[in-house]
């Protein structure tokens, strides 16, 4: 890999070619409005990188879209997290899907194909999961490359707990991830042992 991207607390995004010399290959002024603290290029498909912020936001870039002189705009913008996002990354199983975990203790998964699509009102955008299982700031997290969708997580919990912190391994429900229709059509084969219940007067 000759190509490499980075971030810092100046806002910006710097995309670099070791090829090329030590200068950016492109550098993106005010990508975000506050640090910048993590970046992650996609491994399926290399135009597509994202970045989380102290703004509170992940934004997502296509690199096609960069140019000389700092220009350019994210493709979108992800606000679902009410502090600081610390790590972002994208799944090794499906090019759409990454996830973002903040000092708000919640690790957001998301789909970029679902947004602007069918959601929960009261959702952000792409947002289709959300871990809620620690008690503090998810420092760092990894999708395990070897079985789809298991997340390890990784919280600094030292000043709600009085020291150390905290590590999870999780799996989220396949009936979250797969095609609607599917979990429909495997749903439909427990309808008869639903009961009905009817409200008394």
């Amino acid at each position: 890999a000759q190509e490499f991207c980075s971030v810092g607390d100046d806002a910006c995004l710097i995309l670099w070619d070791a090829r090329t010399g030590t200068s950016p290959a492109v550098k993106v002024e005010k990508a975000h409005g506050g640090d910048v603290h993590c970046v992650d290029w996609n491994l399926h498909d290399v135009n597509y990188i994202l970045t989380g912020s102290a703004d509170n936001s992940v934004r997502m870039w296509d690199r096609r879209n960069l140019g000389p002189g700092g220009a350019g705009s994210p493709i979108h913008k992800f606000e679902g997290h009410k502090a600081a996002v610390l790590c972002v990354q994208w799944s090794p199983d499906k090019a759409s899907v990454f996830g973002s975990s903040a000092e708000d203790g919640f690790l957001n998964v998301w789909d970029h194909e679902k947004v602007g699509k069918k959601k929960n009102p009261n959702s952000p955008g792409g947002l289709f999961f959300q871990h809620a299982g620690h008690r503090d700031k998810i420092v760092d997290f990894h999708w395990n490359s070897s079985d789809p969708w298991t997340i390890v997580s990784v919280s600094d919990d030292g000043e709600s707990t009085g020291g150390g912190g905290t590590l999870q391994i999780w799996r989220m429900s396949d009936l979250i991830y797969r095609p609607e229709d599917e979990v429909v059509s495997e749903l439909e084969t427990f309808k008869s042992h639903l009961a009905s219940c009817t409200p008394r007067a």
